[in-house]
């Protein structure tokens, strides 16, 4: 397993103040970008002007989410706009490994993620495709929600498979991580925690991304 990895999503940022937002949590790992087409799931949140703008203000890693119906035709312009790693969703696609490779060979690492109602033994054998692998915690589409406790049988499936098999993928959890959650999802195995509100709605960001790391690694 690898240190704990903290990744705000800029979701919760207050975006009329993006740069100091993300200059208060200059000590996370990645920052996690939501991409949201209103069609895969019923919301809509921004796209690759605003990614690009992030880009600009940061060094960290964009660990970029793509909700959205076929993703394929985006990889280009979210490349271009700065993503480190491309999740999408196994549920929008045909062939997911594909879609893995494609994105490896664009230079940026591939994720893959899976909503609540989706079991993961099926991906199982594909996992040297990707660098990573996002569970929701939440139904994906809106911030805010509780904490779905269950989901973290998946995660520890994918541990086990993960380190007997020798691979090297991490597991990211994004849905209600908070303080009160975070020590559950990391005892059962995960290695990168997505916080909204959590980091961004707290006071003192930069203090919140320390406590939710301090709290990961206790957990372990």
């Amino acid at each position: 397993m690898t240190a704990p990895i903290i990744a705000p999503s800029i979701l919760a940022a207050d975006f009329s103040r993006l740069g100091e937002h993300l200059r208060q949590a200059a000590n996370a790992d990645w920052l996690h970008v939501d991409i949201m087409d209103g069609h895969f799931v019923p919301n809509l949140s921004f796209g690759a002007d605003i990614m690009k703008t992030v880009d600009k203000l940061t060094d960290q890693e964009l660990n970029v989410h793509l909700m959205i119906e076929e993703p394929g035709k985006w990889l280009d312009t979210y490349v271009a706009a700065g993503a480190d790693a491309i999740i999408f969703h196994v549920e929008a696609v045909e062939d997911h490994v594909a879609l893995a490779r494609e994105i490896r060979g664009k230079g940026v690492k591939a994720g893959f993620s899976v909503r609540p109602g989706t079991p993961i033994e099926p991906y199982l054998e594909t996992l040297n495709e990707y660098d990573q692998v996002l569970i929701m915690s939440v139904e994906p589409g809106f911030g805010g929600q509780s904490f779905m406790p269950e989901q973290l049988d998946k995660v520890r499936t994918l541990r086990e498979y993960i380190d007997s098999n020798g691979l090297d993928v991490v597991i990211e959890i994004d849905g209600g991580i908070n303080a009160d959650t975070i020590a559950d999802a990391a005892a059962a195995g995960v290695d990168s925690f997505v916080a909204g509100s959590a980091v961004f709605g707290k006071e003192d960001p930069a203090a919140a991304v320390d406590q939710l790391r301090e709290l990961a690694a206790g957990a372990r």
